[in-house]
């Protein structure tokens, strides 16, 4: 009888250590996310092994035992948080870029990490596809928009834009020979993927710290105490080259839109329109550092609005997108980016046209230069190097055709 109840208790020890175990595996991954947090119970089906070299083989392989996986919970998790922040898809691609980085860390198994992130993305309902070159895993997302500096590829008629090409330093995929991996989710239509951020996301109030900026105006120095964020760097680290339209309509966040807007429109309020726009015009020339984006950072970089506030130094592409921002905000008044071949500037359409107008489908519009030139250049005037240059009108924005 004692052999018999010793025999029991082993089997249940046993029982309950292969239980354990097996529970051991279900692990919570969570993680702050902007001012929220996310967090989620991981299956232990999902922590699929990857140590081959990436090929059409093993990554099929490794998508046949993660789709057997239980995954939906992970996913309705990463769609509801999206739905319930508003999340735009670039920043909807960074919580899966987090959520991959809990399941396998990018530093110990690349390759792993990426199939998380395209598994992950083509699951929440976006056509993302893999490739290879030069046996490097490249991982590309469907957008019809117009994207500058990274990679992209065609297939019947469908663009598919690179999203891991910075990670890669020796590729030229010009040259290199890419080699899709055909792998299809059978799970619905397929969102494209859109790189225009049109709201920021909700941040701690203590992520932000003050900067002073200050310019003079007629005499008079005015000091604005922005708040300003360093997570917005982070968040457009690797952001492309994107449209005029989609660039210059990136908005402020809440907290640094709340201490700088109602300070410009109080400044403004005992002005004229013109003068108000002469006001806005100088600030955005004189508030900041001027530097080249290839001193700066090494390469063409556009700053959105944001950035532009809390990076000490910026061009003139990032100039113009605030101004044009600070003008859609304090007067919405129809405005058009004029680029030179190694400039670009701001023109501005008043109900009454300054006498040295220039014309634009009729209509006529007073150049704003937000840059600092090596004249003093008031509303209207143009950098004597640029009265002969020709330039061409990349984005028109129409208040009464706007959706912002």
């Amino acid at each position: 009888m004692k052999v018999h109840i010793t025999y029991l208790l082993i089997a249940g020890c046993l029982l309950i250590s292969q239980i354990s175990r097996g529970m051991e595996k279900n692990r919570i991954i969570a993680f702050e996310f902007y001012s929220g947090s996310f967090s989620i119970e991981l299956d232990s089906s999902m922590l699929v092994e990857f140590s081959e070299s990436p090929n059409a083989q093993s990554i099929q392989t490794f998508y046949d035992a993660l789709s057997e996986a239980k995954t939906d919970k992970v996913v309705l998790a990463l769609k509801n948080y999206k739905s319930k922040n508003a999340l735009n898809d670039w920043l909807f691609y960074q919580l899966i870029r987090k959520t991959a980085e809990q399941i396998s860390p990018k530093a110990e198994n690349y390759d792993r990490y990426t199939l998380y992130k395209w598994f992950l993305l083509n699951e929440s309902g976006y056509d993302a596809h893999l490739a290879t070159s030069k046996g490097k895993l490249m991982f590309y997302v469907r957008s019809e928009e117009e994207i500058f500096d990274i990679p992209y590829y065609k297939k019947d008629g469908k663009q598919y834009v690179c999203l891991n090409f910075h990670d890669y330093s020796d590729l030229n995929l010009e040259k290199d020979e890419l080699h899709p991996i055909d792998i299809t989710f059978d799970n619905g239509k397929k969102n494209l993927f859109s790189y225009k951020v049109t709201r920021m996301p909700d941040f701690s109030p203590a992520d932000y710290s003050e900067k002073l900026l200050k310019f003079n105006y007629r005499q008079k120095e005015y000091h604005f105490n922005v708040l300003v964020n360093p997570q917005i760097a982070a968040i457009f680290k690797n952001y492309p080259g994107v449209s005029f339209e989609s660039y210059f309509n990136i908005p402020l966040s809440k907290q640094t839109y709340s201490s700088l807007i109602p300070l410009i429109k109080k400044n403004v309020s005992g002005m004229s329109q013109k003068k108000g726009v002469d006001y806005i015009m100088r600030f955005t020339r004189y508030a900041f550092l001027y530097e080249d984006d290839e001193n700066n950072f090494g390469k063409e970089k556009h700053l959105s609005p944001e950035q532009t506030l809390f990076y000490e130094q910026s061009d003139c592409d990032d100039r113009a997108a605030l101004f044009f921002y600070l003008i859609k905000e304090v007067y919405n008044l129809p405005m058009i980016a004029l680029l030179y071949p190694t400039h670009i500037t701001m023109a501005i359409q008043f109900k009454k046209p300054l006498a040295n107008s220039i014309i634009y489908k009729g209509e006529k519009y007073a150049v704003c230069e937000p840059t600092p030139q090596e004249e003093d250049l008031k509303l209207g005037q143009i950098s004597a190097k640029l009265r002969n240059t020709s330039y061409q009108v990349v984005y028109q924005y129409e208040p009464e055709k706007s959706s912002h």
